[in-house]
């Protein structure tokens, strides 16, 4: 089992906050909710709880990625945006460093999802009784052994972009549990980030978006 050894700087990236929500640049390796034993506790969440009496999480990245996350500070924000990410509303851009060459500049991929139970927390395509998932990307540069890539998930799957990517031939670069070694070994973490983030305020109803620069 892998050791969580977070990084402690900076200790929360704040990019926006007002009395109902927050948004936060979280670092690759920290949780984004804490874990079930005391040794995984430190997280986004528990960093925000020794500044706020209420936190709501109402999405999550993996743990090896980076980016942009909005949190509630309240149950009416909560609810108004957990329907925003239930309509699909919500604008969700990450930017990726995928294995190989890519023969077309932009596709899309539609490989339904669920748990490998015998390997969890990995997923796993399942035509059969996996959740319908759909991921739209676009090449941003094609470099001689990868390409950095723009990822638009118009679901929320567990891992969904990471086996994706990898299924179709061009597994994210570091990812641990779905490239080869060839591909993990290219660099030092998962090369997966959340660049951009859109969302109608819940209290004033106008619209929010922000960006994050890309750290590879």
């Amino acid at each position: 089992m892998l050791i969580y050894d977070p990084p402690l700087e900076p200790h929360l990236s704040i990019v926006y906050q007002d009395e109902d929500l927050i948004v936060i640049d979280k670092p690759s390796e920290l949780l984004s909710v804490r874990g079930s034993v005391p040794e995984r506790y430190d997280s986004i969440e528990t960093r925000l709880l020794a500044l706020h009496p209420y936190v709501g999480i109402v999405h999550r990245l993996d743990l090896p990625t980076s980016g942009l996350m909005v949190i509630a500070f309240n149950k009416p924000t909560v609810v108004h945006l957990n329907r925003q990410f239930q309509n699909k509303t919500i604008t969700k851009y990450y930017q990726a460093r995928v294995y190989g060459q890519l023969a077309e500049k932009k596709g899309s991929i539609y490989l339904p999802l669920k748990t490998d139970w015998p390997n969890r927390p990995r997923q796993m395509v399942c035509e059969e009784t996996g959740k319908p998932s759909e991921t739209h990307w676009k090449v941003i540069k094609q470099h001689d052994t990868y390409a950095d890539i723009e990822l638009r998930p118009v679901t929320g799957r567990s891992h969904q972009l990471r086996v994706h990517m990898s299924e179709i031939g061009h597994p994210i670069l570091g990812d641990r549990f779905y490239a080869h070694e060839e591909a993990f070994k290219l660099a030092p973490r998962l090369q997966l980030h959340a660049k951009k983030l859109g969302f109608i305020h819940p209290a004033t109803e106008e619209p929010m978006e922000f960006t994050s620069p890309v750290p590879f």
